[in-house]
């Protein structure tokens, strides 16, 4: 038996049992990073150059980009190097620092979309008051709050998390350090205290749920009265695939933390992660940034100049 005074590593999932299928997974996640890269590097790349996006809904997509960028790169390059190189340890130092920066970003991303909602909701039902209620001055306290709020959070949920002792072992059951595996090594009933602020985080996340739910109805009343048909079709083409990776993002996260313990499997945590922590990064360029058509023709333009310079 052990405590968390005496871990100095702790030991990762092992994605894979054969050299085959540690290159499989290897190149998996090096498709989806490298898509994260290039998509997310892409919008934020636009979005800086082109001064006539510098409008509030580019600008949060900026915002979610960086955000998107820093999660990816938190979580992938070590399970990446696992992979490659079949090292599990990751010590604790690390494994700190790799769980505030993922609920940091994480965090910052659900903001981030709680905002973009909100943004396309004053767009579309109270045109008329856009200017006023999302200033340039309003959107940066938006921005700012959202980043402040994440790194709060993320500070309060890793020292809550890593000051719980530890005498399970050091044997994570996840490719990357989460909550709920540290919680499992915990032989302490103080973890209840961790599983009480875990619970509060995700009503809070549900409630912003609820607030983007509100927000898609009244946009989609609004959509309706629409009298053009090729105008309903637009908008509803944009907003439900918005609304399904929402959806997907909210589910995922808060299943993976809120699930009992019985139903757990180590199957079922490895798919959860990936599509909360992984996809949403990779996802998110395409489904909120480069099927714009504005956001598209700036990257076009970058590109096509990028290459005649070069």
């Amino acid at each position: 038996m052990s405590n968390s005074s005496s871990i100095s590593h702790f030991l990762l999932l092992a994605l894979a049992d054969t050299r085959q299928l540690q290159l499989l997974h290897f190149c998996l996640f090096l498709g989806i990073s490298l898509a994260a890269l290039l998509g997310n590097g892409l919008t934020i790349s636009a979005v800086a150059c082109g001064h006539h996006l510098h409008t509030p809904m580019f600008f949060f997509l900026l915002n979610l980009a960086l955000s998107d960028l820093g999660s990816i790169c938190t979580t992938v390059p070590k399970a990446m190097h696992s992979l490659l190189w079949g090292t599990r340890n990751i010590s604790y130092t690390g494994c700190a620092a790799q769980l505030f920066l993922l609920i940091f970003f994480l965090g910052t991303e659900f903001s981030l979309l709680t905002i973009m909602c909100y943004d396309r909701y004053v767009s579309i039902c109270k045109p008329l008051h856009y200017g006023t209620l999302l200033g340039s001055r309003a959107c940066a306290h938006m921005a700012a709050a959202a980043w402040a709020s994440a790194f709060l959070n993320a500070l309060l949920q890793t020292a809550n998390t890593f000051s719980l002792p530890l005498c399970h072992g050091n044997v994570l059951g996840q490719f990357f350090c989460e909550i709920p595996q540290i919680l499992k090594l915990s032989c302490s009933k103080s973890y209840l205290r961790e599983l009480g602020l875990i619970a509060v985080s995700a009503c809070l996340v549900f409630g912003c749920f609820v607030f983007m739910v509100f927000s898609y109805v009244q946009i989609f009343r609004a959509v309706l009265r629409i009298p053009s048909e090729q105008g309903r079709h637009k908008a509803f083409s944009t907003c439900l695939p918005h609304l399904a990776v929402r959806s997907l993002f909210v589910s995922t996260v808060i299943f993976a933390y809120l699930k009992r313990p019985s139903i757990s499997s180590p199957s079922l945590d490895l798919a959860l992660s990936v599509l909360y922590s992984v996809v949403p990064p990779a996802l998110n360029p395409l489904i909120y940034s480069l099927r714009n058509q504005e956001l598209k023709a700036a990257v076009w333009r970058l590109l096509i100049g990028w290459f005649q310079k070069h």
